[in-house]
């Protein structure tokens, strides 16, 4: 931006960068050589004796040539050479600045017409460009740097897409990516893949990833379409608060705000009127097909099955709320539940001790994705509930590191615990803590790891340094109990539980 001003006026040179350059280059050897120029230097001139006894006028610094090209040739048009022309305004503007746009660069050099017209007509497709737009778009040819209100990037973006500027277009993101918050990220998203800001739309996903499920929000879930959320339920990334059985209640709840958008009322009491909506329903249409099968159900399809089921259907009161909501086609449950009573067969009589080779994809697919939030620093000690094939996993928050350990003999649990010698398990942790607008304050991963434990044994999974931990804290865990086997369904979606604490 602004190159073209920037080469008409390389003899114009700042006085003041004028006089450095001097000093830098000097010949009397002067210390303001290798230091920015003082308020006085020696070698700046030789005052005489009458100069020394009379008050120094303070200097005066003269306006920059980049102001001066923006104030003179744009705003007030001097020497303007075509008439710009768009949404009931005009801009005199020059050639040679405007052709740093792509758009008008192959306008004027090509047999078009326009290459020789002095007014030109500018036909403005895109509704989301305005007049105030344009003139910051127009302005950016004629200065070096330009101010970009997060409340008015997409309008800019959008003209500067049209006029093929790259570098405002690569500004407009950048502005987009520090501004990305719950008011703005479905927004920001949405404009990002239609002018192709990849960086843009993948901030965003993140940004979503992050604070979908730890800090849930009304007015966000009335603003997710189906096919971004698609995308976020599908993702082992999604940060998880307890367990996948509440990735199906958040489900549940961004359903009903998408067939009830008028909906205004707390966060608290979204669950129990969503509960209360799909209650009516049943008993007012005497409908026995679950919900997704019916007309306005239809459309949520792709996204209720990217929910990992097969956690869901290991705790029993997840199950019966499944079986009471009837949203899911039986056949989705009837799968999931074949497919895991082979999977808990072949832990107790097969001997699968769980994975112990390398298989992200297989873990990015179908992990056990669950959380935890740390309100403030202190100790904590909890189990995410559920059958879990036999494996009683305690994790421990204390003096800044977080413990795996495999309870089987010295604390009891409720479900059977398999008393083999060894049992493995893949498993991802991540912490994170976020600022108010949900952006990282900081976050660690461990990354994908293997993990075999003995009875009883404690493993250190994190070690943290007290200098990086801001609370509320929050954990994310992915785990992996039992040997990937090709006969798990593919299709079918996996399920979660909640987390409680252990006395």
């Amino acid at each position: 931006m602004g190159t073209q001003g920037s080469r008409l006026q390389a003899s114009s040179q700042d006085p003041e960068e004028a006089v450095e350059t001097t000093c830098a280059s000097g010949k009397h050897g002067c210390d303001c050589r290798k230091r920015k120029r003082t308020a006085h230097c020696d070698c700046d001139s030789e005052p005489d004796e009458e100069d020394a006894l009379l008050d120094t006028p303070q200097r005066k610094k003269l306006k920059s040539t980049s102001k001066y090209i923006y104030q003179t040739l744009f705003l007030n048009g001097e020497n303007s050479d075509i008439r710009i022309c768009a949404l009931g305004q005009e801009w005199n503007l020059h050639k040679v600045y405007l052709c740093q746009s792509g758009y008008f660069s192959s306008m004027f050099s090509g047999s078009w017409k326009e290459s020789n017209m002095m007014v030109i007509p500018l036909e403005i497709p895109d509704q989301n460009i305005d007049t105030e737009a344009l003139q910051v778009v127009f302005g950016s040819l004629y200065r070096d740097d330009v101010l970009i209100k997060p409340s008015r990037v997409v309008s800019i973006l959008a003209a500067a897409c049209m006029l093929q500027l790259d570098g405002l277009i690569q500004q407009c993101g950048e502005t987009m990516k520090e501004n990305v918050g719950v008011k703005t990220v479905c927004v920001y998203y949405s404009f990002a893949s239609i002018y192709g800001l990849d960086s843009v739309m993948k901030k965003c996903l993140e940004w979503l990833l992050n604070n979908l499920m730890t800090h849930q929000n009304v007015d966000l879930m009335k603003e997710l379409g189906v096919d971004v959320i698609e995308l976020l339920i599908q993702s082992s990334d999604l940060f998880v608060m307890q367990v996948e059985m509440d990735v199906y209640t958040a489900l549940k709840k961004w359903m009903f705000l998408q067939l009830n958008p008028s909906w205004d009322g707390p966060i608290k009491q979204l669950l129990a009127d969503a509960d209360a909506w799909l209650c009516k329903r049943r008993t007012e249409m005497g409908e026995e097909e679950p919900f997704l099968k019916a007309e306005d159900g239809a459309p949520f399809t792709p996204v209720f099955r990217h929910v990992r089921l097969q956690y869901i259907i290991n705790d029993l009161a997840s199950a019966h709320i499944l079986e009471r909501d009837n949203i899911l086609p039986p056949d989705w449950l009837t799968s999931v539940y074949k497919s895991q009573w082979f999977a808990m067969l072949r832990t107790e009589h097969d001997n699968d001790n769980g994975p112990q080779d390398a298989n992200k994809e297989e873990f990015e697919s179908s992990s056990m994705r669950c959380g935890r939030k740390l309100t403030k620093d202190g100790d904590y000690c909890w189990r995410w509930t559920g059958f879990n094939f036999g494996f009683d996993l305690l994790v421990t928050f204390t003096n800044r590191f977080i413990v795996f350990k495999r309870n089987t003999l010295s604390q009891p649990c409720g479900g059977a615990v398999s008393m083999q010698p060894r049992r493995h398990l893949a498993y991802r942790l991540r912490l994170a803590s976020f600022d108010n607008s949900g952006k990282l304050v900081c976050s660690r991963s461990t990354g994908y790891q293997l993990l075999t434990l003995e009875k009883d044994q404690e493993y250190v999974g994190m070690n943290l340094d007290s200098r990086l931990l801001s609370f509320p804290l929050y954990v994310c865990c992915n785990f992996q109990y039992t040997s990937p086997h090709m006969d798990r369904c593919p299709d079918s979606p996996e399920p979660e539980s909640s987390a409680r604490s252990v006395s």
